[in-house]
């Protein structure tokens, strides 16, 4: 049963007069309490006004108060009291450090009981709870606790949750925790599980949450309490007799307790507790302002616009001395970080000087990346911490800081902020600068026949949880659409055109064929002011329909006609971007060896490659290779390393280019889907491995892709089930069972979450001995087919593939309904048998169509560009071009011949045309 809180015990302070009826006492404010270390029960003998530090580890006599110092110290019990009486609690404790706070609290649990923690948690607690997961036998449940509905479906007792960890502002993204409203959800629901809050961001000073019901509270005193970074400790508070017995207990027998030393410094200290905290808060809150008002998006209550502000100005009396910001780019960040001088760079935090850290290079490093990422916690991310310097030294130190990393500059109208990318800046430095070299490089571009391919990708973990905030983990394939750009001459000379071989097929033989004239395309419809640069650059609708009602005939199958559509309008836009005169006339020929329409990002591929080949052209981006990069893995499972592919040398584009060839691919996804996440047009840019969580901004939920770091590639096998499916109709029904049973569906979307977090840190090394992924993708489908997405056709490749002879596990990717299952296939898993497995799965069928399997690899190199050269790639072709030797008629001859290999020949025989540049 828990404790009512003992005023009298909590704070034990005379007042300064005795009350009376003609003029009652006041309470001491905080302040105060914080200056008047006393405990009456503990009076020293000679008047002592500062503590005395009782340096002795034994005591003489028998049953006294203390008899070693392990146990009890007169110092640490002034301390103790001290601690108990500003933090509004009946019993306080002094450990060595913060995390023997937590360890000592944790140590509560026993093996088979659960926790529910949040997802932006101090690497540290991370590390913990990992360890505890891992070797005792506690389940965590990590959840985004800003979110209260994340937490009640979990409040059940089948559950066994007997702890749920909180901490509020969150650190280092300072996300608001309503801890009065899950504390009461906790003890109505669970009555005897137990809240525990880490207060180290706010300090009792401005934070004091068994006020709000939590249970136990915990402190890293190393930080506000004491202030001056010259000690380590923790403090653990309470008002539970029965939990402070036991916590009692635990410190006496690990013998973690605080040094009368460093008790001494803690209680000097917290003397100036209130006074630093004050200062340092209202430097906070001008810092902040000043970075959101430069544009930087800035993580801090006090801002007007801070998801969950009014949550935190009810639980708490101050904004605190802690903010982030993020500058859109990693290595900006670190220069600002390494340009300031009184910025100190340091992993912690609440000292009297101020601090500046990249957390997911320091606090935060030990906590993987791909878990960093699926918690969205951004690379380029900045922590401040300020001290009680003069505020306006601290805001001259970061903008000479800023400036110097060149993340802000001096204007005529005061400071504005710079564009957060190297290629954004150079493009626009570009268009405003060097029109007339950007006009020139356009008139040689557009005359190079331009080879260029990206990557297709599947979702490996996440679907249809992505559609409600949950991270989804999706990879590169090596299977790839593959685009070629052919320059007219002559008559051809004023038209452009599309050559598709793999969509809409029975229209024509050959795929399907269109030119139009250049200058009958409806240039006036192009707005001027549509912006050309950045990572999201708006849709013209008004565009879109004129180009469809009047440059696109209705005899154009659908596919085509969308295609087509995409395609000339990014023509349009870079043809219109600065009134050039000369517009490119070539036709673009693409074809793919994924399957088209299966879910497997063919679309994005194919926008990536149009993209690619489009800014080739208008000259708006340019090759180079500064580095090696391996070829991409082969589709074959009898290839070897000696194929033409892996023969040549290839190397690593900038992944500069990527970002603005990503920016075209959004827009053309778009037109193909109307209203796409972006992360299939990410992966086939950007290649590897990303973790993308979809924007909820009706939840104050920011979105966001991150690539996860040291992705290693694994074999799949593809099973495309030919069998259509309505996406549409899959996800709303998802969405309705949601409305209808929030617990039953919110509990499945957080297990995916776990599946996705555990899954992500597993493809970031490179072995997996255990077979755990395996079991990751087994509960991962398990999971999606009891949100009702998984089909007969899927179970169909499910059961073959899971059955004794094979082993393998299996899981629907996409939509499901249908569409195609991945299966992993280990490294020593025998050729013969994934033969005879290829040749079983495609003799299946579930409509007229029998199955169709591929061969891949994941995690692979994204867009590529064919290395071209004055002679190779010009309209007239010398006899050192590669395509010279293939046909007399380059360069459409080379089209001919890539129009005629099979899908089985294309990859070797496009790759085998020279040396490949890749992302």
């Amino acid at each position: 049963m828990k404790l009512p809180l003992d005023v009298s015990r909590a704070v034990d302070l005379p007042t300064p007069e005795p009350d009376s009826p003609y003029r009652p006492c006041q309470p001491y404010r905080f302040s105060t309490l914080c200056a008047t270390v006393e405990n009456p029960d503990q009076k020293d003998q000679y008047g002592a006004s500062s503590v005395p530090i009782y340096q002795t580890a034994t005591f003489k006599g028998v049953d006294g108060e203390y008899d070693y110092s392990r146990s009890g110290n007169p110092t640490r019990s002034h301390l103790e009291h001290h601690i108990a009486k500003i933090s509004s609690a009946a019993h306080g404790f002094a450990v060595s450090s913060g995390m023997a706070a937590l360890d000592t609290i944790l140590r509560l649990l026993k093996p088979s009981d659960a926790i529910i923690a949040g997802d932006d948690l101090y690497g540290g607690t991370n590390r913990l709870l990992s360890y505890l997961q891992t070797h005792q036998g506690i389940t965590v449940y990590h959840v985004d606790t800003t979110d209260p509905s994340t937490v009640t479906p979990l409040l059940k007792p089948e559950n066994n949750i007997t702890m749920v960890l909180l901490e509020s502002p969150t650190n280092p993204l300072l996300k608001i925790v309503d801890i009065a409203g899950i504390a009461k959800e906790v003890n109505e629901r669970l009555p005897d599980a137990i809240v525990v809050v880490d207060n180290t961001m706010m300090s009792p000073a401005l934070q004091r949450p068994l006020e709000h019901g939590a249970d136990i509270v915990y402190d890293s005193a190393t930080k506000y309490l004491s202030g001056h970074h010259d000690l380590m400790a923790g403090v653990i508070t309470c008002n539970r007799d029965d939990i402070a017995k036991k916590i009692a207990f635990i410190i006496n027998s690990t013998g973690n307790a605080l040094t009368p030393f460093d008790c001494f410094l803690l209680l000097r200290g917290t003397k100036t507790l209130s006074l630093r905290l004050a200062q340092q808060s209202d430097t906070a809150f001008l810092v902040a302002n000043y970075l959101s008002s430069l544009g930087f998006p800035t993580f801090y209550p006090g801002l007007p616009n801070h998801p969950n502000r009014d949550v935190h100005e009810r639980i708490s009396s101050g904004y605190g001395a802690v903010l982030s910001f993020t500058t859109g780019e990693k290595e900006l960040s670190e220069r600002v970080v390494a340009g300031t001088r009184l910025w100190s760079v340091s992993v912690s935090f609440g000292c009297v000087n101020s601090l500046i850290s990249m957390p997911c290079a320091m606090s935060h490093a030990s906590i993987p990346a791909a878990t960093r990422a699926a918690r969205g916690l951004p690379e380029d991310l900045i922590r401040l911490c300020t001290g009680i310097e003069d505020p306006a030294d601290l805001l001259d130190d970061l903008e000479r800081a800023l400036i110097d990393a060149g993340a802000i500059r001096r204007t005529a109208n005061g400071l504005e902020r710079v564009c957060t990318t190297i290629n954004e800046a150079v493009a626009k430095l570009a268009l405003e600068n060097e029109l007339a070299k950007v006009k020139s490089d356009v008139a040689k571009s557009h005359e190079k026949q331009w080879v260029v391919s990206a990557p297709g990708k599947v979702i490996l973990f996440g679907e249809h949880a992505v559609v409600h905030g949950v991270p989804a983990l999706a990879a590169s394939l090596s299977l790839r659409c593959y685009g070629v750009t052919i320059p007219h001459a002559g008559t051809s000379r004023g038209k452009i055109g599309v050559h598709f071989l793999d969509i809409d097929t029975c229209a024509k033989e050959g795929g399907f064929r269109y030119e139009w004239d250049v200058e009958g395309l409806p240039w006036d419809a192009v707005s001027e002011s549509t912006p050309l640069e950045g990572s999201e650059i708006p849709l013209d609708h008004n565009l879109l329909e004129e180009i469809s009602r009047s440059a696109l005939p209705s005899t154009m199958g659908s596919h085509a006609r969308q295609a087509s559509l995409a395609f000339l309008y990014l023509y349009m836009v870079l043809g219109k971007a600065v009134g050039w005169e000369v517009r490119p006339s070539f036709t673009l020929t693409a074809r793919a060896t994924l399957p088209v329409g299966a879910g497997l990002g063919s679309s994005a591929a194919f926008s990536v490659c149009a993209a690619t080949a489009l800014l080739l052209t208008f000259g708006r981006i340019s090759h180079s290779s500064p580095s090696v990069l391996p070829s991409p893995p082969s589709s074959s499972p009898s290839s070897g390393s000696g194929s033409s592919s892996q023969a040549q040398a290839t190397s690593k584009l900038p992944k500069a280019l990527a970002n603005t060839v990503n920016a075209y691919a959004f827009l053309s996804e778009k037109i193909l889907h109307g209203n796409p996440s972006g992360v299939d047009n990410s992966v086939a840019a950007y290649g590897g491995g990303l973790l993308y969580t979809k924007a909820m901004p009706s939840e104050g939920k920011e979105g966001g892709m991150i690539g996860i770091e040291g992705f290693t590639s694994r074999r799949f096998l593809l099973t495309d089930t030919r069998v259509p499916r309505n996406t549409k109709e899959l996800v709303a029904n998802v969405g309705k069972q949601k409305a209808d049973e929030p617990e039953k569906i919110g509990k499945i979307l957080n297990d995916i979450r776990t599946v996705v977090e555990k899954a992500s840190g597993m493809l970031a090394q490179s072995k997996d001995e255990k077979g755990d992924l395996a079991a990751l993708i087994d509960e991962n489908h398990k999971l999606l087919g009891q949100l009702q997405v998984s089909h007969p056709s899927l179970e169909t490749i499910r059961r073959i593939t899971g059955s004794e002879s094979y082993n393998l596990a299996t899981k629907l990717t996409g939509a499901g309904g249908g569409g195609c299952a991945v299966t992993l296939v280990p490294d020593d898993f025998p050729s013969s048998k994934l033969t005879s497995l290829i040749t079983l799965l495609e003799s299946e069928k579930f409509t007229s169509e029998t199955f169709v399997t591929y061969f891949t690899e994941v995690g692979g190199p994204g867009f590529g560009i064919l290395s071209p050269s004055a002679s190779s790639f010009s309209t007239t072709t010398s006899s050192h071009s590669p395509f010279a030797a293939e046909s007399e008629e380059a360069p459409d001859g080379l089209v001919k011949i890539f129009a005629s290999k099979s899908k089985a020949e294309l990859k070797d025989w496009v790759e085998g045309l020279g040396g490949w540049m890749y992302i």
